[in-house]
């Protein structure tokens, strides 16, 4: 039993804080990413608080606080259409996230606008991508988004982020400049990319898969010597004709060279090809559970 699994037998809620945890580091890691980069470059990365940047560019009024008092009607028109969990912590990321923006006192590291682009959206991606593993979004435009989609399923909820993120990189363009639009533009693919990485995760698990006659023989010895799970996929070879199992087996890096042995051991010419298995869940590796 592992230590995560022996956490959550003692504390039943150990899921939920664990979800907690994420969202508020997501957030104080999010919201750094703005005095420390975007602010000082007049780099807007898109969505409410990047529409809040061009408002503090016109008006000096402050990031945080602006995108946080849009923030709360989207909410309130848009609770229904989620579920009360993802509402709840939701609220709790873009108030902690909008006031990190204020309250965080960080001199800019750098005022260069090309690297506080890549660094500015290398940060936001991480503190957005440990919200969104934590069961929650920064921002009322994703309930709208879903509402809109659910009255007209052909405008998906990716595609009405997308023209929420055009129209602020346009503002921004037309009125902080044309290079610190196109800089936004820039800043909003990295910080996608990186949500992308975070959620996905960065374990070095791989999954395995070999085509062997001896599937019987490599079976029983990642079993016996691996102490792996091991599932066999019904598959016909295009060329034979003929039906053997192919053998799937997700292990660690450090193991691959051992499972490599195993094959070669039963079968010189087996056939075997390994693939990034981004994140494992269930017996043997992180459990499977969700934070109530």
């Amino acid at each position: 039993m592992t230590l995560q699994d022996k956490l959550r037998s003692r504390f039943p809620h150990f899921d939920s804080v664990m979800a907690y945890i994420q969202i508020i580091l997501g957030c104080l890691i999010g919201g750094a990413a703005y005095p420390l980069f975007l602010v000082p470059n007049s780099i807007a990365p898109g969505g409410l608080s990047g529409l809040a940047m061009v408002l503090n560019h016109l008006f000096h009024w402050p990031v945080g606080m602006t995108s946080l008092i849009m923030n709360i009607p989207l909410f309130l028109v848009g609770y229904k259409a989620m579920g009360k969990l993802f509402v709840w912590r939701s609220l709790v990321a873009t108030v902690v996230f909008s006031l990190s923006i204020d309250l965080i006192k960080l001199p800019p590291m750098t005022v260069d606008p090309l690297l506080g682009t890549l660094y500015g959206g290398l940060l936001l991606g991480v503190g957005l991508g440990l919200i969104l593993r934590g069961g929650a979004t920064t921002g009322g435009t994703d309930m709208i988004a879903r509402m809109v989609h659910s009255r007209m399923p052909f405008i998906t909820v990716g595609v009405f982020l997308l023209m929420i993120d055009c129209v602020v990189v346009i503002l921004a363009g037309a009125v902080m400049g044309t290079s610190e639009g196109l800089y936004a533009m820039i800043s909003i693919f990295i910080s996608s990319k990186v949500i992308d990485m975070v959620m996905a995760g960065f374990s070095s698990n791989k999954a395995c898969f070999i085509i062997t006659k001896q599937w019987d023989a490599v079976t029983r010895q990642i079993l016996r010597d691996m102490n792996r799970g091991v599932t066999q996929l019904t598959a016909r070879g295009a060329y034979s004709g003929e039906e053997r199992p192919v053998v799937l087996c997700v292990a660690s890096r450090q193991e691959v060279a051992r499972l490599k042995d195993i094959v070669r051991e039963a079968d010189e010419n087996a056939f075997m090809f390994v693939t990034e298995a981004h994140e494992a869940l269930g017996e043997g590796f992180s459990k499977l559970a969700g934070g109530e």
